[in-house]
């Protein structure tokens, strides 16, 4: 951009003040000479002074001088010495006079520069304002960061995982390097491509690499950015956005956090005329407004469309809506291999296990599994990653970080042993459930004193009843597990009752799965969601109360009879129970195949009894 130097009073003022000290300084350097007070005298005494000024402390006059033969007077000064000087100007008959000196120059320095410095100060401390919050003067301006064709550097390539959305967005490239090849069959390109997908995959990511295959300027912006505390400014800055883009078509508008931004009307304690309402009032204007056919292309991005207004989503507004939704284990492999471009790493890394291992993780956890993997291989003091770092990565996203020095005595570790055994002992018995990678009692994140990892083998995105019955179990195991050992129980098994209640409750009210009930859902119907979350409001009951006794009831019959599973399950291995329980607090952390080769030993005599009675 160019930078446009303005005129200011300041300049002006400064220039004169220059000029009269400059001024000053040459009539006080070289058209007076200053002497010394007893040549004065002497002058004086000989006749040669003819005029002078006194002042306080000063003596300025002209003097007769003889230079090259000819008489001439000079200019002269000197300080004042003596304070009976009209006396001796009597005595000689010499005409003197006494003037009041100005000290203009003086004053004028001794307030201008302490101005100057204060000034300096307010419009130091105004940048640094205006620079982080935008000044009074630029409230309603674009906050948006605008970069160019060769400013972007970011491609498809570096957006992996994601292969359906960018078939989506390949026509959009195509539009932006030729939109003759549309319009001439009349055809119009959708005015808004939202983006929707969960946080982490790579929507802003995919939004960029857009810009930068198309080779076109990209404007980005967060949806907080146009909200103000000041009535109006939010609207003008949408009103400057769309006039800077249209100034720079083809281009790419991107808005961030829709959410911040479109949230549905009406539901704000202001009612309709608040700030954010108005803002979402003046960009579906502008929507309206623009003509696709200029190349102006407006995309946002969101992780909760269900709160968006409905006249964003509407045809004409915002109406291609893509998904960007979690990668399954292909789109994982590719995106580590593009994180994996900038780390030394082994060739014996197998990045399918890791894929593997990593069920549900979205871009920027698998970003961060890279680096946390990288750092610890550094610690490690060595020169290349390799699995081993990995799956010690994995572990500390999932469970937390390990807190060896966390001083337990030897009961609660005891109980904690029996507890992970417990789990694992019932996952490997019960079939559908995920294999047991690892069993741990080293504490870990907050309050984690022990862990059982399960990996899945693959992803599923459908379950069946008898497989959600034995996720119950398994969870239950700990709990199952403390009370054979111990005849009591702890409070260890707090998350785990917690996740078993709510996959038994999912069962009967929204699956349908409770053979007293039937086939009924009695959720209340909801907008969907990307993701899980909680905002502390639920929903008032459409069933009668009878049917909540009923519902209860089912929910306890399910835990309670998979608990009664996990139990038989413990009692029948028991020895195992013991063995590996013993294995484990000798030696803190032990990899499911040795558990599960414990029970398979265990197995064996009673196949062979079983060959005996036949």
């Amino acid at each position: 951009m160019e930078n446009h130097h303005k005129f200011s009073i300041w300049y002006f003022l400064i220039a004169i003040w220059i000029v009269l000290i400059v001024h000053n300084l040459i009539i006080q350097m070289f058209a007076v000479e200053r002497i010394p007070y007893s040549e004065f005298v002497k002058a004086l005494q000989n006749g040669r002074v003819t005029e002078v000024t006194v002042t306080e402390d000063r003596i300025q006059g002209k003097m007769k001088i003889v230079e090259d033969g000819r008489e001439t007077e000079k200019v002269f000064s000197t300080i004042r010495v003596d304070p009976e000087v009209s006396k001796l100007l009597e005595k000689y008959d010499v005409t003197f006079k006494g003037v009041i000196e100005t000290h203009f120059l003086r004053d004028l320095a001794s307030w201008l520069f302490p101005v100057l410095f204060f000034v300096g100060i307010w419009y130091l401390a105004m940048r640094r304002f205006a620079a982080q919050q935008g000044s009074f003067l630029t409230l309603g301006k674009k906050k948006a960061r605008v970069y160019m064709e060769d400013e972007i550097g970011v491609t498809f390539d570096d957006a992996a995982g994601v292969d359906e959305a960018k078939e989506e967005l390949v026509e959009v490239i195509e539009f932006l390097k030729a939109p003759k090849k549309f319009t001439k069959l009349g055809g119009k390109l959708p005015k808004g491509i939202l983006l929707v997908g969960p946080p982490g995959t790579g929507k802003t990511l995919l939004a960029r690499a857009v810009a930068g295959e198309s080779g076109v300027p990209f404007f980005s912006m967060s949806g907080s950015e146009f909200v103000e505390l000041f009535v109006g400014m939010g609207a003008a800055r949408v009103r400057d956005l769309f006039a800077q883009a249209k100034e720079k078509a083809p281009c790419i508008i991107f808005i961030d956090e829709l959410d911040a931004l479109g949230k549905a009307r009406g539901l704000g304690i202001t009612g309709g005329h608040d700030e954010r309402e108005q803002t979402l009032n003046q960009l579906l204007v502008e929507m309206d407004g623009f003509d696709p056919t200029i190349g102006v292309i407006l995309m946002a991005a969101t992780n909760r469309p269900e709160i968006l207004d409905p006249a964003l989503l509407r045809p004409g507004r915002f109406d291609r809506h893509i998904l960007v939704d979690k990668p399954d284990r292909k789109g994982r492999v590719e995106i580590l291999k593009v994180h994996l471009k900038g780390i030394e790493w082994d060739k014996d890394l197998d990045i399918e296990t890791i894929a593997g291992m990593t069920p549900g993780f979205v871009g920027a956890d698998l970003a961060n599994l890279v680096n946390e993997a990288a750092l610890l291989a550094v610690r490690h003091g060595k020169d290349k990653v390799g699995m081993a770092e990995f799956q010690e990565a994995v572990e500390r996203i999932v469970a937390g970080l390990e807190k060896k020095n966390r001083l337990i005595n030897e009961q609660e570790r005891k109980i904690v042993a029996y507890h992970e055994v417990g789990h694992a002992l019932v996952a490997l018995c019960l079939p559908g459930t995920d294999p047991v990678r690892k069993i741990s009692i080293i504490p870990r994140g907050v309050a984690a004193l022990g862990y059982t990892l399960q990996v899945p083998t693959e992803d599923r995105f459908l379950m069946t009843r008898s497989e959600l019955e034995n996720k119950i179990a398994v969870a239950l195991g700990g709990r199952a597990a403390e009370e054979i050992k111990f005849r009591d129980i702890s409070t260890g098994a707090h998350n785990d009752l917690a996740r078993a209640t709510d996959i038994a409750r999912s069962m009967v009210k929204e699956y349908g799965m409770s053979k007293e009930l039937g086939h009924v859902y009695f959720e209340k119907e909801r907008q969907k969601k990307l993701y899980d979350y909680d905002i502390g409001l639920r929903p008032p009951k459409e069933y009668s109360e009878r049917t909540a006794e009923v519902i209860d009831r089912e929910i306890k019959k399910i835990v309670d009879s998979q608990y009664k599973v996990a139990k038989d399950i413990l009692m029948k291995h028991r020895k195992v129970l013991d063995e590996g329980a013993a294995l484990v607090l000798k030696e803190e952390s032990i990899e499911g195949e040795r558990l599960r080769k414990l029970l398979e030993a265990d197995k064996k005599p009673e196949t062979s009894s079983i060959t005996k009675r036949a």
